[in-house]
């Protein structure tokens, strides 16, 4: 008699799946499935052009979805293969899990819950599995990296996230799919938090274990070029924030709420403290007699998030 998954009724009712990119971890797959299956069989696995034993131990595992790439064409292509199959498979929504051993397979408990917790009037939700980068076990790499991409993701969109590179993640499917995505490999996984927050998507963290083990963990991160593609990436990112993204935002809420109630609520807030306000008025004074002739703008909008101030009206004081 074949034992129903734990979850399997939830994934149903909730119309979601699990999506597991995976390139040679042969190693640690096997295992990852086979716990894996013990919650649901509504997994799409890619194989990435995997050239050790991956393909073989799929070949036991025919009770999930597969899509198989010929070639190896990084994380970020591996993802939107699956993105676009759960679409075509009908899912609405799609949690991606890695398979190289560090996430567990029993956390996919948390973001059911949180998704069953959604009500039809409220945004979009997408999920990021929040690692708690600084406690022990973590590598300082790591921890360096994801505080970098954080403090960026925070001035590109508003919003503070604790762990912006956790691969473990619940997605709005159809939302995705309609995103312009451009990168193809693990800066993929920034692209789309960041869209998807542009898209008024709610974008938060949910608190997840992880298992770090470095002796026996294979990693596909490249330090170097990875981590140069991710700066660019938000440099633009910050460049589109500032001169259209921020702008458009408060054009729309101008619209909405009307000069008086925009004038109180996004200028003056009265709601904000007055030191808060003071700082503000600081900040853009000191940024227009700053000699950066030319960054005005970027630096007054990227020190205002920094320090959590009045965008509008640091901007103003700056002119």
């Amino acid at each position: 008699m074949m034992i129903k998954p734990v979850f399997q009724s939830r994934f149903e009712d909730l119309n979601c799946c699990v999506i597991v990119p995976t390139y040679n971890n042969a190693h640690s797959l096997d295992n990852f499935l086979t716990d894996l299956k013990l919650y649901t069989n509504k997994v799409i696995i890619i194989n990435d052009g995997s050239t050790d034993a991956t393909s073989k131990i799929l070949k036991k595992h025919t009770e999930f979805h597969l899509k198989e790439h010929p070639e190896n064409k990084g994380k970020g292509i591996a993802l939107k293969t699956g993105f676009i199959y759960a679409g075509e498979l009908g899912y609405e929504y799609a949690i991606t899990i890695d398979s190289d051993g560090q996430h567990y397979p029993d956390d996919l408990d948390v973001f059911l819950t949180e998704l069953e917790s959604k009500k039809e009037s409220d945004p979009e939700l997408l999920l990021v599995g929040d690692r708690k980068m600084g406690r022990d076990g973590i590598p300082g790499k790591s921890s360096k990296g994801n505080r970098f991409s954080n403090f960026w993701f925070l001035v590109v969109t508003g919003i503070e996230l604790h762990d912006t590179q956790s691969g473990y993640r619940l997605y709005p499917v159809k939302l995705v799919n309609s995103l312009n995505l451009i990168t193809w490999k693990f800066e993929l996984e920034i692209e789309v938090l960041v869209k998807a927050a542009w898209k008024k998507a709610d974008v938060r963290n949910i608190p997840i274990k992880v298992f770090y083990q470095e002796g026996d963990r294979v990693t596909h991160f490249r330090p170097f070029w990875d981590i140069v593609r991710i700066v660019l990436l938000y440099m633009w990112f910050v460049l589109v924030s500032f001169f259209y993204i921020h702008p458009r935002n408060k054009y729309q809420d101008f619209k909405n709420k009307g000069f008086k109630r925009f004038w109180k609520e996004d200028i003056i807030k009265s709601e904000e403290p007055a030191h808060k306000k003071a700082a503000a008025i600081a900040l853009g004074v000191f940024v227009g007699i700053s000699p950066f002739w030319g960054i005005h703008t970027l630096l007054v909008f990227t020190l205002a998030a920094v320090f959590r101030l009045n965008k509008v009206i640091a901007f103003l004081f700056s002119n």
